[in-house]
């Protein structure tokens, strides 16, 4: 996250803090709650953890900051549907699972067919989503996550 916000396109967001709730839903709550009383100012959160979303939007949702506060992260459209739905969240991301099935099983469809053996550089097809190529250590990538907001999220069940 730290090289991201170098981008010029982040030029006027300050990192401020970098406080670990450690996938523990208590300390992440806590953890929100000290940064809201040391920094007042406070415009936004990044939650890099499903846990730390979902406690950090269980925070702001009964506290004097709410809706002052921009929160995103990483989460689950069933943990995160009442935060988008009360506008404590406007968006949040997440790899879909279906898509990543999808796509491990078109790359272990190529391997067993030989298409590929797992080698860098590799490529395969892997249906709707087109063209992958495999990468350092045998890894695949699945692309961008999918973003999760008002519109969307209702057609997630996991």
């Amino acid at each position: 996250m730290q090289e991201e916000l170098k981008k010029p396109e982040y030029a006027k967001m300050k990192l401020i803090k970098i406080a670990y709730g450690n996938d523990d839903d208590q300390k992440s709550f806590v953890e929100t709650q000290g940064l809201h009383q040391e920094y007042p100012n406070l415009k936004r959160i990044v939650a890099p953890t499903s846990v730390g979303i979902a406690a950090a939007a269980r925070y702001l949702s009964t506290s004097p900051k709410k809706g002052q506060v921009m929160l995103t992260g990483l989460g689950t459209p069933n943990q995160m549907r009442a935060f988008i739905k009360n506008g404590i969240v406007k968006a949040f991301q997440l790899w879909d699972p279906g898509q990543l099935g999808y796509l491990a099983a078109y790359a272990a469809a190529s391997l067993a067919s030989g298409t590929i053996t797992g080698k860098e550089g590799e490529s395969f097809d892997a249906g709707k989503l087109g063209k992958r190529t495999v990468g350092k250590d045998g890894e695949i990538i699945l692309g961008p996550p999918t973003t999760f907001d008002a519109s969307n999220i209702d057609n997630f069940n996991f």
